[in-house]
């Protein structure tokens, strides 16, 4: 949620930021709309703090003509009494369609971000080399010869877009998920294993809803009174268990991260270059997260990066690390920077992480603020976030960039002891 307060004394630089990812046209037609209800808003508390305050003169005057023995003024009339209660009314509503038309705007970019699409995208860094392979194998037929995931059964289990990770293959993806859940640790982020059901005020809180609400799984109404979906990422656990909250000072930057699955809606295989487990329905993911200070925001976000990559080093994959445009970035971000590993069957790079800086705009959805030591006011924390990461990619980069001529691949070393081998070979 964007602050209203700035709208009100630079409305010119909040449509310049956001006509980054957005239609010029639309941009001024939301804002105008966003300034007219908020300017009703503001004439309707106007009105109704006038009528209190006549209404308490009203009452002072009363009781003090009883106290006087003296014959007070009648009071007023029910039809005016019931004119507060409509003012009232009218209040909520405006409040309730400023509040609406507030979400709908996306976050505003950083000043480095540029406006465009997947084709503005720049590569700001390369590590390694892509390995020279004489004959490529895809990660599916590789994943086939070695047992490693079984797509017939998982397509039979839940349909397209699932599959089972089976023996060997099944050890891999749970030694990748404890070696980044061991980094964490040693990081100094506290881990978390949150409910995969989430109520939809944390899809609100983290800026997925009312956008991207059916992007993700919902429960029906009446299994779910409240609303409930099945996370999309455990980015949205993480937040909204400190909705509403004031943390303390002391404690900032406050470091947390979770393993989850992931459930999406998308589609999943639609492409030649998302086969496998490229892309689907669930995968696995670890996320960082801090809650910081705005002072403290640009240092995390580079330190997530570089955390994030060391992971991927650690497996020693070569990957390049991309800064986002704005309109290819989430709406809910400032600025994002995505990791994306080499997959040698296509030639391109594929996402593995995107690490990401949302300053107060997820904070402001979720009431999530800070106060000063010695001080009343409260101001709200910044946000950042980061996959850390999903598996689902890396397991193919894995089989791909370590696949030898004879068939067999070699497991990177911080894995080898978890699978107590250092190559896989075919059965």
């Amino acid at each position: 949620m964007l602050d209203m307060e700035l709208i009100r004394k630079d409305r010119e630089a909040v449509a310049t930021a956001l006509a980054k990812r957005l239609d010029p046209a639309e941009v001024t037609s939301a804002l105008d709309e966003i300034q007219r209800l908020d300017q009703e808003r503001r004439a309707l508390i106007t009105e109704i703090d006038a009528e209190r305050q006549r209404r308490k003169a009203e009452a002072r005057a009363y009781a003090q003509a009883k106290r006087a023995g003296e014959e007070p003024r009648a009071v007023a009339p029910e039809a005016e009494r019931q004119q507060l209660a409509e003012l009232e009314s009218q209040l909520d509503e405006v409040q309730a369609r400023l509040r609406d038309a507030m979400s709908e705007l996306p976050n505003l970019p950083s000043d480095d971000v540029v406006a465009g699409g997947k084709e503005a995208n720049r590569v700001v860094k390369t590590f390694g080399e892509p390995p020279v392979i004489d004959k490529v194998r895809d990660h599916v037929e590789l994943s086939r010869a070695l047992g490693l995931v079984d797509y017939e059964r998982g397509v039979k289990l839940g349909g397209s877009g699932f599959w089972i990770y089976t023996g060997v293959g099944a050890r891999l993806e749970w030694a990748l998920l404890n070696y980044f859940i061991d980094q964490h640790i040693k990081a100094g982020y506290e881990f978390l294993l949150p409910p995969h059901l989430l109520l939809d005020s944390a899809g609100f809180a983290a800026g997925q809803f009312p956008k991207f609400y059916d992007d993700v799984y919902h429960l029906d109404a009446a299994s779910a009174p409240r609303g409930q979906f099945l996370l999309p990422t455990s980015e949205t656990a993480i937040l909204g268990a400190y909705q509403d909250e004031i943390l303390e000072t002391p404690k900032l930057p406050l470091k947390a991260f979770a393993y989850t699955p992931c459930y999406r809606r998308e589609s999943a295989g639609s492409h030649s270059d998302e086969r496998g487990t490229v892309r689907g329905h669930q995968f696995n993911k670890v996320e960082i997260f801090q809650f910081t200070l705005p002072e403290q925001a640009d240092a995390a976000l580079e330190e997530m990066l570089a955390h994030a990559e060391g992971l991927v080093e650690g497996l020693g994959l070569h990957y390049q690390r991309t800064l986002l445009s704005a309109g290819d970035a989430s709406a809910s971000m400032k600025k994002t920077l995505d990791i994306e590993v080499w997959m040698p069957s296509t030639g391109k790079y594929k996402e593995v992480s995107s690490v990401s800086w949302a300053g107060d705009y997820q904070a402001r959805r979720a009431a999530i603020r800070y106060r000063e030591p010695g001080g009343k006011q409260t101001r709200f924390v910044h946000t950042l976030n980061g996959s850390a990461l999903a598996t689902s990619r890396l397991f193919p980069a894995i089989l791909e960039q370590n696949q030898q001529a004879d068939g067999s691949v070699l497991i990177p070393k911080v894995l080898q002891d978890r699978l107590g081998t250092d190559r896989l070979t075919p059965r």
